[in-house]
């Protein structure tokens, strides 16, 4: 069975920083780019950070670059959305994501999500 599972949400204040973790099962997690996407209320999801599977190169939003960080380790089957000087407008369930081709198919998976509040 394939799983995602986030943690590390919560709520904090504006300039305060939380680590989500994203824990994969089911799948060769090696073979996947790994991203986090949000999704605000009364918003279109949206693309957060992005990592190839090789996890050389990574991608943001415009929105939060210098700010968050992504990472993933292999062994651990695991990624990281490091946030650091949260705002308000960062206020949003915070969703893994994977993608990649494994047994000749593309596969895309999500997670359930995990909710952030930025507030004072």
């Amino acid at each position: 069975e394939v799983q995602l599972v986030e943690s590390g949400g919560g709520v904090v204040q504006p300039g305060g920083s939380l680590r989500l973790s994203c824990v994969a099962s089911g799948f060769t997690f090696s073979l996947y780019d790994m991203s986090w996407y949000r999704q605000a209320p009364g918003k279109e999801r949206e693309l957060v950070a992005a990592m190839r599977d090789s996890g050389g190169s990574t991608q943001y939003a415009d929105s939060v670059k210098g700010r968050f960080s992504i990472s993933k380790e292999n062994r651990r089957n695991t990624v990281y959305l490091q946030m650091k000087n949260l705002k308000p407008e960062d206020t949003a369930v915070y969703y893994c994501h994977a993608d990649g081709t494994e047994f000749g198919a593309d596969y895309i998976y999500w997670g359930q999500g995990t909710q952030v509040t930025v507030s004072s």
